[in-house]
């Protein structure tokens, strides 16, 4: 797909790698649906980023906890921009669940974040996206073992399993499905030194991936025609570590 005059929508989009896969859509050429949830004036600063590159950016607020607004969000980016070549689901909500100490709460708000969203996401595309379309998953942690996320792991690899499946029912309609497994692009915030360093020993690399190794493969994943259900690590290695 060339990216240039292509309408992309992508969630969670306001900061950190969400913020870095617009941008780099935008620099492509594309123009933007930017989803937010509670960060107005990141979102708004984004928007005006994008509109500096000289392509089109509109933001839209949802909260993809309640399916009603994912279908509302769908309508009115179709409304606004008349159709949608690229999805990113990208919008995840992570904290820890370690298993003594799991609620139900917990374990169902992970899910309807970061799966069941992505899902309906990708159902209320499909009216506004023909042939040629595609759609990304940002899967990461659910390749590695991280006891701590619990949740989190269980419903990215719930994703994993939708990107599989949709890749395979919508490829007769000529739209691609893949994943996209980052690592650790970037730290979070509050994360101490000896955690860092209790990371970075499980990543054979040795080193954080940046989020241009996460926005570089996404562009190549949306660039390439011939690639559907596929999961692109991107971890440094710490999948085998």
């Amino acid at each position: 797909m060339e990216l240039q005059g292509k309408i992309a929508l992508v969630t969670g989009a306001s900061r950190r790698i969400g913020r870095e896969i617009a941008l780099a859509l935008g620099r492509a050429g594309a123009d933007l649906a930017l989803h937010y949830f509670r960060s107005a004036q990141a979102a708004r600063q984004l928007t005006e980023e994008v509109r500096s590159l000289g392509r089109r950016a509109e933001a839209f607020q949802a909260d993809l906890a309640v399916p009603q607004q994912i279908a509302d969000l769908l309508e009115a980016v179709g409304a606004a921009f008349g159709h949608l070549d690229v999805l990113v689901n990208n919008a995840a909500l992570c904290q820890p669940t370690p298993i003594d100490t799991l609620t139900p709460q917990q374990w169902d708000a992970a899910l309807a974040v970061n799966a069941r969203a992505a899902a309906l996401c990708i159902h209320h595309a499909l009216p506004w996206m023909s042939a040629g379309g595609t759609i990304v998953n940002i899967a990461d942690a659910a390749i590695t073992s991280r006891p701590d996320h619990l949740a989190y792991c269980a419903s990215k690899a719930a994703l994993l399993a939708l990107t599989a499946n949709c890749a395979v029912a919508l490829a007769p309609r000529g739209i691609r499905v893949n994943a996209v497994s980052p690592g650790i692009a970037l730290w979070q915030e509050g994360d101490g030194e000896e955690l860092k360093q209790q990371m970075l020993r499980r990543i054979p690399l040795g080193r954080i991936g940046g989020a241009e190794s996460v926005t570089q493969a996404v562009l190549f994943l949306l660039r390439s025609d011939y690639v559907t259900a596929q999961d692109l690590r991107v971890d440094g290695g710490w999948h085998m570590g």
